[in-house]
């Protein structure tokens, strides 16, 4: 039997699957549709507007936008709604509700009838989980974002969301600002509607969807606000109608080689160490494995090409002006799969070989004059994090990328925030800040505490960074020496949840170590000391399935029970030949 497409998909078995149509087509013609146009191609969008997004303020926008390529191209577009989650006003974390709309986005996919899906998302973990929805879904689907916003101006200063935002707040805390200043910067900080304006995590993923191909070439960078926005906007409409006749579902789109052409633009865009996660999670659900030892050793030779904060200076809206995504695919070409499949039906070596050509800018350095030597991230692994940890190097400061020094601990949250600002803490510059219990099982949900603040009493001293140590996450706009994604966490039994005040730790980048300097036998001590947590037996609902499901850093933090039953590949494999 011919599979049925359009209204006639996944219809509902009342044993009269002729009359679940005519139902259908009753209730959704109360809505004005007429039969030529429920005749037509469904495209579903997916609506994650919500007024606690500002990121996806421009939705409206977009889906009109969207719905008018639809109907160009001769389909009917369907809108429907998924959860929303914004980085500042999910509790506990964005990450905590990753996977549930991953699920959301999944689950209504299959289903409601359509033929292809546009996912509009754009804060931090919606494009994530966006795209391991459709990935496990299965039916023609393209990502489209919401775009960055516009930047700020805080007394003749050029200011943005969200490294300023941690920059400004640094000199408030050192006493070198006051209160009127910091009320004054914060009215200019988020100049529009839009993600974060630098390379944090949604700058990030919006250029891993180009780089998969599962976003249209020239997709990721144009602002929220901008006339190329609404036009990329419609672009995709016309696109999703396409996509159906050409059968392009995710399997074909989300190969290995994309996910390493995706790698690969992580390390030379400056990327938020997020992407790792996300990457792993996205792949996971295709079957494909993220090798971590893999992942650093493509960083040795990508350099960071992308002149943008927090590992430069300039802002999303600077990267669109020079050319977007393109220009730096066009210079990682030689370390790139040029025949990886993208939504057009192209290949990547094709979309680049019709791109406009590239002109003079000063955003995108080439490989030869990098902004960085090597990739922007590196996997870091030893006794204390024996599953692997990552550092976003290129915003480390280069003085502390070999240290040894004395552990301060803080053991979750709670006590850092009671103590890290206490006059008499005991700490120093040469300290290495450690924090436990913030992994996706002690938080739960991995916030982004890995950002753990200097200490008020030696921010007053001028320190403005320190080595940092900790199982959760830290913002894709933050810069410093910080250590994050430790594993196994400190709450399932890792060696980070054994570290005392005092202990010495050693981390040398270069080397790619990270050593808690503590005898052995001293170590498995202080495991037979440890109690471990009584299981609560108030636990229930989403909260209850989260903590029994949800897998390590290492692992994407997806839940065990979305992922195939087997693995089929690994990447990063090799470095491509040239084409």
């Amino acid at each position: 039997m011919a599979e049925r497409t359009g209204l006639k998909k996944g219809l509902t078995n009342y044993g009269d699957l002729e009359f679940s149509l005519f139902l259908r087509k009753a209730f959704i013609k109360g809505a004005g549709y007429t039969d030529e146009a429920l005749d037509r191609p469904i495209v579903g969008i997916a609506n994650t507007g919500s007024g606690f997004n500002p990121c996806h303020g421009n939705m409206p926008q977009l889906i009109e936008a969207v719905k008018r390529g639809v109907m160009l191209a001769g389909g009917i577009p369907i809108e429907f709604p998924t959860i929303s989650i914004h980085e500042s006003f999910s509790h506990p974390t964005s990450m905590f509700l990753r996977n549930l709309m991953s699920m959301d986005t999944e689950e209504l996919i299959r289903a409601q009838p359509m033929d292809s899906v546009v996912l509009i998302g754009g804060c931090d973990k919606t494009v994530p989980a966006q795209l391991m929805g459709a990935a496990s879904a299965g039916i023609p689907a393209i990502q489209l974002v919401t775009g960055s916003m516009l930047t700020g101006s805080h007394r003749g200063t050029r200011v943005g969301a969200c490294t300023d935002c941690r920059r400004y707040w640094g000199h408030y805390r050192a006493d070198e600002i006051d209160a009127t200043e910091i009320a004054d910067v914060n009215n200019q900080l988020v100049a529009s509607v839009g993600t974060c304006s630098v390379m944090g995590t949604a700058s990030t993923m919006a250029c891993l969807g180009e780089a998969l191909g599962i976003m249209l070439p020239g997709g990721a960078s144009a602002p929220a606000v901008t006339a190329d926005r609404t036009r990329i906007a419609e672009q995709t409409g016309t696109r999703a109608v396409a996509m159906i006749a050409a059968g392009m579902t995710p399997d074909r789109i989300l190969t290995a080689q994309a996910f390493e052409n995706a790698l690969r633009v992580l390390l030379a865009i400056g990327g938020s160490t997020n992407g790792i996660i996300h990457l792993t999670a996205i792949a996971g659900r295709m079957g494909i494995r993220i090798d971590l030892d893999q992942v650093d050793a493509m960083s040795a030779e990508t350099p960071v090409l992308v002149d943008l904060k927090p590992s430069g200076e300039h802002y999303m809206e600077d990267l669109h002006r020079a050319g977007g995504l393109t220009t730096v695919l066009r210079e990682l070409r030689p370390l790139l799969h040029l025949e990886a499949l993208t939504i057009t039906g192209r290949t990547l070596g094709e979309e680049l070989d019709a791109a406009p050509p590239p002109f003079s800018q000063n955003v995108v350095r080439s490989l030869s004059q990098p902004i960085y030597p090597r990739g922007g991230i590196a996997v870091l692994r030893g006794n204390l994090a024996p599953s692997g940890a990552i550092i976003k190097q290129s915003a480390a400061a280069p003085e502390l990328m070999v240290h040894e020094g004395r552990a301060v601990v803080f053991e979750n949250t709670q006590d850092m925030a009671e103590r890290i600002d206490l006059p008499d803490l005991d700490v120093h510059a040469d300290d290495v800040l450690v924090l436990k219990q913030i992994g996706p099982i002690g938080a739960p949900g991995m916030p982004e505490a890995g950002y753990i603040p200097i200490p008020k009493k030696l921010a007053r001293q001028g320190v403005k960074d320190m080595v940092r140590i900790s199982d959760g996450r830290m913002s894709g706009t933050a810069a410093g020496t910080i250590v994050v994604h430790v594993s196994p966490e400190s709450a399932c039994g890792g060696p980070l949840g054994l570290v005392r005040t005092g202990d010495r730790i050693k981390l040398d980048v270069p080397e790619r170590c990270i050593s808690l300097l503590v005898e052995q036998a001293e170590l498995e001590a202080r495991a037979r000391q440890l109690t471990p947590p009584e299981p609560d037996p108030t636990l229930r609902g989403y909260r209850k399935l989260y903590l029994e499901s949800v897998l390590q850093a290492d692992q994407g933090c997806d839940f065990d029970f979305l992922l195939p039953t087997e693995f089929t590949d690994s990447v990063p494999r090799s470095k491509p030949s040239s084409t």
